[in-house]
Parts: C-alpha cells; sequence; structure tokens
C-alpha cells in the first residue's frame, strides 16, 4: 500500500527527514538559541506594506536552475516555490504539490498539484513546467551547478545529460496537467528533502525559451511562481519584489514590496539600519554584534545547519601531503576566531559535519572527538606535523596562497588566520582577494592553494555535507579523494535504518576529518538585524529568509 505523506504527518518532522521521523520527537536544532523579540506579536497593519532589507554579498544570478551561490537565495525563495517548502518553525510541508504519495519500493514520487496554479505572468503552471525545468537542469547546455541533485537520483537523468537517451525515457513525466512522477534509481529516504532545493524549482519555458540566458537578468522577463515576482532589477544595486497576485496563497500574503538593497559595506549598511534608512540588514558586523544585542536592536539569531569552513587544494603540491593539511589545522587558534573576531555565539569546528541533525532524539554527532584539535591552537603539534611532512620549522615551504572573496568578516578572519601561521609554523602567507564570482571561478578551476568557503546546507541531511568530499561530485571543491569513504556515502544514499545510517555517518565523518582535507573552523548561527515592526518573518535551518508570512505593523521602529 501507498504511504501517504500529508501535511499531519510532516509537521511531525521538524526540519528533519522522513527517515528520521520514527519518533515522535521532532529532528531538529537545539543547540542553537532562537531569538525573537518582545515585540513580535500580532498587531495592527502599516498602511505601507514595504520594506527595504540590505544585501552584503552580490549573487552570481538568479537562475534557480543554474545557480548553487547562496547569495541568491533571498530572491530565489521569495520569488519560486518548488514542490515542497518550509514553514515558520521549519517543517517541510506541501508547496505547489498539495500531497503527495511514495510508492512501496520507495522509488516513485507522485505529486497532486494544488488546482488553477499560476506563473506570476497569470499564465497557467501545470505538471508539464516541472518536467521541463528538471530536463532542462539534466542538459549540458544549462551548466548547472546543482546537476547531479538530478542526475546523480532520477532514473535515465545522467544518460539522458550523456545525450544517450531521450527526454521520454528520463524518470519524470506528467501524467496529467496537475499530476507529477519522479521515479528515481533507487530508493532515497532523504529524497523529499532535496526536492526544497531552487534547483528544483519549475521555471516557465516561454520565457526561458525565448530570452535565453538573459531571462533570468532582467525584471520584465524573469517570470516565477512564488509569493513576490520581480519588478526591478539592477543587479549591482537592488532587486525589487512585489506581492504576486497570481500566487496560490496570496490572500495571506500581506507585503506588497520588498527592496532587496546592495551594501557590501557592513559598517554602511548597519547606518543605514539604525538611522531608519532601510528596514534590515543580513549581515551584522561583528564589532557590534554585542552592542545591538544589549541594546535590543533588532539582532535576530536562528539555528543553522552549516560550517564556516576553508578550502585546502588536495591536488595541489604540498597539500596533497596529509601532514600539511594537519599542520594547518593545528595551528589555528579557532576559539580566539569565534570570540574575537567573528564575535558570535558558537562552537569551534573540528570537522566539516555540524551539530544539529538528530535521529530519535539523538545528535549524529554526539561523543564525536575533535580529530587531534582543540579550541586553542595546538602549536607544538602543528610544528612536528610539518616536520613530518619534511618542512622543519617551516624551511623550503612555499609561499601560501590564502584567498577569500570581499567581504569584511572573511577579511579579519584570513588575516587572523595568515597570522598565525606565519607564526606558529614560521611560514610565508600571501592574502588575495576578489568579488565573490571571479574568486569561485577559480574555485571551480582548482586555481587556489587554500580558500575561504562554508556550507549552510541546501537540505536538511548530513549528506548534504557528505557530498563535500565525495570523489568527483560537484561540491568537492577540495579535489579529496577516499575510496573507503566514497564507499560509505554509497551507503548512506540508500540506508532506510535510522540506526545503521547514523553509524555508517559518523564512520564517513571520521574518515574526512582525519585525513584534514579542508579546514574546519567554527559552526555556522545566522543573525540578521530586522526592525520589531516587521513581523512575521523567518528563517529555516538552511539559513532561508522567508518574507511570505511578513508585513509592517502600526507601531513605530
Amino acid at each position: 500500500m501507498n504511504k501517504k505523506l500529508l501535511y499531519a504527518l510532516l509537521s511531525l518532522c521538524a526540519l528533519g527527514t522522513i527517515t528520521g521521523c520514527s519518533s515522535d520527537e521532532p529532528q531538529n536544532i537545539s543547540d542553537v538559541k532562537s531569538e525573537t523579540s518582545s515585540a513580535e506579536k500580532t498587531a495592527t497593519l502599516a498602511e505601507a506594506q514595504e520594506m527595504t532589507f540590505v544585501l552584503s554579498n552580490l549573487p552570481d544570478g538568479l537562475d534557480p536552475g543554474i545557480t548553487e551561490n547562496s547569495f541568491s537565495k533571498y530572491v530565489l525563495f521569495n520569488t519560486f516555490e518548488g514542490l515542497v517548502t518550509y514553514d515558520k518553525d521549519g517543517n517541510l510541508v506541501p508547496g505547489m504539490a498539495e500531497e503527495w504519495s511514495i510508492s512501496e519500493d520507495g522509488r516513485t514520487y507522485t505529486f497532486n498539484l494544488r488546482p488553477d496554479l499560476k506563473w506570476s505572468d497569470g499564465t497557467p503552471l501545470t505538471a508539464n513546467d516541472f518536467v521541463y525545468s528538471i530536463l532542462r537542469v539534466a542538459t549540458p547546455e544549462t551548466a548547472s551547478r546543482n546537476l547531479n541533485m538530478v542526475t546523480d537520483y532520477i532514473v535515465n537523468a545522467q544518460e539522458y545529460f550523456e545525450g544517450k537517451i531521450g527526454a521520454e525515457e528520463v524518470g519524470v513525466k506528467a501524467i496529467d496537467d496537475s499530476t507529477l512522477e519522479i521515479t528515481l534509481k533507487e530508493p532515497i529516504s532523504y529524497y523529499i528533502d532535496i526536492l526544497s532545493m531552487w534547483v528544483y524549482s519549475p521555471v516557465q519555458s516561454a520565457t526561458v525559451e525565448t530570452n535565453g540566458d538573459a531571462w533570468s537578468t532582467k525584471a520584465e522577463t524573469y517570470i516565477s511562481n512564488g509569493p513576490f515576482k520581480v519588478t526591478e532589477m539592477n543587479m549591482s544595486e537592488n532587486v525589487v519584489l512585489e506581492k504576486n497576485e497570481n500566487y496560490w496563497n496570496a490572500d495571506n500574503v500581506k507585503l506588497e514590496k520588498i527592496n532587496f538593497r546592495y551594501i557590501l559595506d557592513t559598517s554602511t549598511a548597519l547606518t543605514a539600519y539604525e538611522t531608519g534608512e532601510v528596514d534590515g540588514i543580513a549581515s551584522i558586523p561583528p564589532t557590534d554584534y554585542a552592542r545591538l544585542r544589549a541594546e535590543d536592536k533588532g539582532v535576530k539569531t536562528y539555528p543553522t545547519y552549516g560550517t564556516v569552513y576553508y578550502l585546502i587544494n588536495n591536488a595541489e603540491s604540498p597539500y596533497d601531503n596529509l601532514k600539511v593539511r594537519e599542520a594547518l589545522n593545528l595551528a589555528l587558534d579557532r576559539q580566539l576566531i569565534v570570540d574575537n573576531i567573528v564575535q558570535l555565539d558558537t562552537q569551534p569546528a573540528y570537522s566539516f559535519l555540524p551539530p544539529g541533525y538528530k535521529i530519535d532524539g539523538v545528535d549524529i554527532t554526539e561523543g564525536r572527538g575533535t580529530f587531534g584539535m582543540s579550541p586553542s591552537a595546538e602549536v607544538e603539534k602543528a610544528q612536528q606535523a610539518l616536520a613530518d611532512a619534511g618542512y622543519p620549522n617551516g624551511e623550503n615551504f612555499p609561499v601560501l596562497e590564502l584567498s577569500y572573496y570581499s567581504d569584511d568578516v572573511v577579511k579579519k578572519v584570513v588575516e587572523a588566520m595568515a597570522q598565525m601561521w606565519e607564526t606558529n609554523l614560521n611560514i610565508d602567507v600571501e592574502v588575495t582577494s576578489n568579488e565573490w564570482v571571479l574568486f569561485f571561478e577559480d574555485v571551480i578551476e582548482e586555481d587556489y592553494s587554500v580558500a575561504a568557503m562554508g556550507l549552510t546546507a541546501y537540505y536538511f541531511h548530513p549528506m548534504g555535507f557528505l557530498t563535500s568530499a565525495k570523489t568527483g561530485d560537484t561540491a568537492n571543491l577540495s579535489v579529496y579523494s577516499n575510496p573507503e569513504y566514497d564507499a560509505l556515502v554509497e551507503q548512506i544514499r540508500t540506508e532506510s535504518d535510522p540506526s545503521k545510517s547514523i553509524e555508517l555517518i559518523r564512520q564517513a565523518d571520521e574518515i574526512a576529518s582525519d585525513d584534514y582535507f579542508l579546514i574546519p573552523l567554527y559552526y555556522k548561527t545566522s543573525d540578521i538585524l530586522l526592525h520589531d515592526n516587521i513581523q512575521g518573518a523567518y528563517m529555516n535551518a538552511q539559513a532561508t529568509l522567508f518574507f511570505k508570512d511578513a508585513y509592517v505593523s502600526g507601531e513605530q521602529k
């Protein structure tokens, strides 16, 4: 008998996967505090339902089928909606799909779409639009950075990408206008979570085919299906969203207009916030964080399933040497970085896999070791590891090239890391920076030695991190490879038993972390500033900020 997965069931699985819901306890992040102002309560609506929110990083594009850049998420998740989405409590809930069922073998998902769905231009949105969008991702010309989210899972999607078969043989079908069927290569317990990613958002074929890649660069051709639509777009200045009257739940969307302004200097952004010029900002300057909290200036802190880390190019000498990578990891004072530089209420990280994911109420990282690291630097051990690698006291070690993307906080972290390595390992460090798009191009092309990065899971399951170390995966930016690790990841993909899944995940985590394939620094928490008269906005564990339930109250700032 088919297993019906309706809203009632999903509401039990707060931020968890179906696999993780073997008890009645919500499977959510509990290690980070979530703050909401006491002023956030039901209030009268202001006459003008408009707000301005500042973003401090430019996205590399706003095409949900192409980008994997998290700086795009503010626009994407407020203008597009997939088959499933998230509510204010972090529950995975129906989006464009009203309900769905999964076959007994766990491979075939059948989605019943909501009735009379429309695009923002008022034209009908049907199951065929989802088929088109998924096939588009699996088309080489699209050059999707999230390609593997389709080809790794859907029957024949990889073969279609390689040009070996036609579209009709791919495991995605429109049974009729309101029924979509997706067939997987094998049962994947967390696939429903993957469907919440923006890569599975539908795009309108008419605007894409007519305008090509330019469809997502102009407001007049940016057709979407979410609670808001784009009405103005100046990519280096701002993106203006207005309420989408054709959204299925438009009657409950109160905001009429959101102006996402780009102010790259966080100090300038903070000044705009404190003078009332803007209503919120996404990036808080670390030096002002404590003051803003103490003064109750609207700091909102959300649990986030993510890790800040630095990539190491495992394919480049001398970083292909395990002992070199170990030395770089052990020589850092993570607690100093957390306390004095980023100044966040968070934990130093010793692994790329963050805490927060629970199965049967137990965090799968509970009891995990530190892989030889400690909050402060292990200087002697680091020096010994570098000597074991053939560079005693740093002799003959090449200049370490440490690169980062333009960001005030990252700049300070990088400068501290460089000083620690120069002092503790007696090596020379050259720091370089670039705007995100150019920086990330170098990372993709493996043209770096050590580079700033980090990951907030695009879906709530450890696999969102484990692929970062899997050989050949597009998420593996460290060019790391370990056959034993790869084999474990393949087992985790299809394991349906929660206890076995925990064991396998822990084993994989230990292998990659013992290999020091990257440099974990601290676990993420998401902090934004929002004036108290902006109520109803919420953020999920993927650090996605939703405004579909937000409104401007009649109270003054």
